[in-house]
């Protein structure tokens, strides 16, 4: 893979949270945007930290359980999720992210710092794939945590209407990991805003245009297209490897208190460079809801009934089934 460069990729659209807001704010579009340090004038800020996360109790006392993602689910085979305690999960990210930051050297990563900092805005450039040849692809993973269901005073913690303003359903899911978790290539069918706040995360994004080369999935997911490319193997996939390298990307370095936005449609997929909290809230406009919602949760229903795409699916332990059992 030391020879293979891949998609070309630019540096996402950036903007610092005081000029979004001198700016009158955050208005509709169909392309990513990083919002450096929006944030950090949020409580979840000094709150969402490990050490205080591991602190959490349910009502009774009784200490966190959670279903934890066993592996990559976006690409290849679903394993079955972990029941697990939280709170030791999360001590030992605290004392993992510790070491190392005390270890940083920069040399890490699809775009190690030397080359990131070094980018200018439009400039061209490729990833360093290497990176994901090390990779264990069996780690949990802290995936989709409804956290703010279980607990829904935390929702205080994030101002998300200074970034989104108007009304929208909203749903956020919680992802709490160590470095070198991969989250696989797809594309939501609601725009996301995304929430670091603690770590750093390599985000690969690629425009609806991309779609051509994105090899799309029968595997199902709730409100999510898959990609049969897995990026840690793209070494293993030849033909999907030359497809991949025709798209033209965007790289987003999302740093902690910072904010990226995630148009619908847009492909993507997130590499951990260090421990990392982070928040999704998924949002649909009431137009939305009535007419990719409702196909949504078409598509689940059926899902459940057996009658749709049973057998290859994130959502349930299994390989993926002959092809005379997958739905078209």
């Amino acid at each position: 893979m030391t020879d293979y460069q891949g998609p070309a990729f630019q540096l996402v659209d950036t903007i610092t949270a005081e000029e979004l807001a001198s700016k009158g704010g955050f208005q509709p579009r169909t392309r990513p945007l990083l919002v450096k340090g929006a944030v950090k004038s949020w409580p979840a800020w000094n709150k969402w930290t490990f050490a205080k996360l591991a602190e959490l109790k349910r009502p009774d006392g009784s200490e966190v359980i959670s279903s934890f993602q066993n592996g990559l689910v976006e690409q290849g085979v679903t394993k079955e999720p972990l029941d697990l305690p939280v709170a030791p999960y999360l001590r030992e990210l605290d004392e993992l992210a510790r070491k190392i930051r005390a270890e940083w050297d920069g040399n890490t990563g699809l775009c190690p710092d030397r080359v990131w900092k070094s980018l200018k805005p439009g400039e061209r450039f490729h990833l360093n794939w290497a990176h994901l040849q090390s990779f264990v692809a069996n780690r949990i993973y802290l995936a989709q945590w409804d956290i703010l269901s279980e607990f829904p005073a935390m929702k205080q913690d994030f101002a998300i209407r200074t970034l989104w303003p108007g009304w929208r359903m909203t749903w956020q899911y919680v992802f709490i990991g160590p470095s070198n978790t991969v989250t696989g290539l797809h594309y939501d069918f609601p725009d996301n805003w995304f929430c670091q706040v603690a770590g750093v995360k390599e985000f690969l994004l690629f425009p609806p245009e991309n779609s051509p080369h994105m090899h799309t999935s029968k595997k199902f997911d709730w409100g999510a297209t898959l990609s049969d490319i897995n990026i840690s193997k793209l070494a293993e996939q030849p033909q999907m490897r030359a497809d991949f390298a025709k798209a033209n990307g965007l790289y987003a370095r999302v740093e902690a208190g910072d904010a990226l936005f995630v148009p619908k449609q847009t492909w993507h997929c997130v590499v951990a460079l260090e421990p990392s909290v982070s928040l999704a809230v998924f949002g649909l406009t009431l137009p939305e809801v009535l007419i990719g919602g409702g196909k949504a949760e078409l598509k689940a229903l059926l899902h459940r009934m057996r009658l749709y795409r049973w057998g290859n699916c994130t959502c349930h332990k299994m390989t993926a089934a002959p092809k005379t059992l997958v739905s078209k």
